[in-house]
């Protein structure tokens, strides 16, 4: 009796992994969205780029009446098509020109406001901490503490040879 109810759990969890994978299931896990379309990665891609001028594509893959007309037209002499006709033509086998190309890009105004953002935001917390998380600077830092350690010093008279006491006049009391 396990083994048969073991068996027929399995099939039907089987049956429910198959149909949770394929498209129509897929789609009505969607819950009504519709589902992207794949993309067939075999076929060459369309990519306008300076230094391939000629991409594997055209840029248009169906073309609508009018431009299957021009097609037509293309194939006679192009004395007779206008400029028109011919920028058109051209808009069918690629989305830019040469000079769009080269044309800069504003997105160096986006890199830079984020830049600006970030270390604005790094000295914000930079600044919160030192106003919030770090102690008090230590009393030994203050001026009339290094005063006093200087004037210790000299009284002591420490490394009077080539170091701090041999630059004082200590019969003057001041600096050589």
């Amino acid at each position: 009796m396990l083994r048969l109810t073991a068996g027929r759990l399995g099939s039907l969890v089987g049956r429910r992994a198959t149909a949770a994978l394929t498209t129509s299931s897929a789609r009505m896990a969607s819950h009504g969205h519709e589902v992207a379309g794949s993309v067939d990665m075999s076929q060459p891609l369309y990519w306008d780029r300076l230094d391939t001028p000629l991409p594997d594509r055209a840029y248009k893959e169906v073309l609508t009446a009018a431009d299957k007309s021009l097609k037509q037209k293309e194939k006679g002499p192009w004395s007779q098509l206008s400029k028109e006709e011919k920028i058109a033509l051209y808009r069918v086998t690629f989305r830019q020109t040469y000079a769009e190309m080269k044309q800069p890009s504003a997105e160096w105004k986006t890199v830079m406001g984020g830049v600006f953002f970030f270390l604005g935001f790094t000295g914000l917390v930079v600044w919160w901490q030192a106003a919030y998380v770090y102690p008090e600077r230590p009393r030994t830092f203050t001026d009339e503490w290094k005063a006093k350690q200087l004037k210790r010093m000299l009284d002591m008279r420490i490394n009077p040879i080539e170091g701090f006491s041999s630059k004082w006049d200590y019969e003057k009391g001041q600096w050589k």
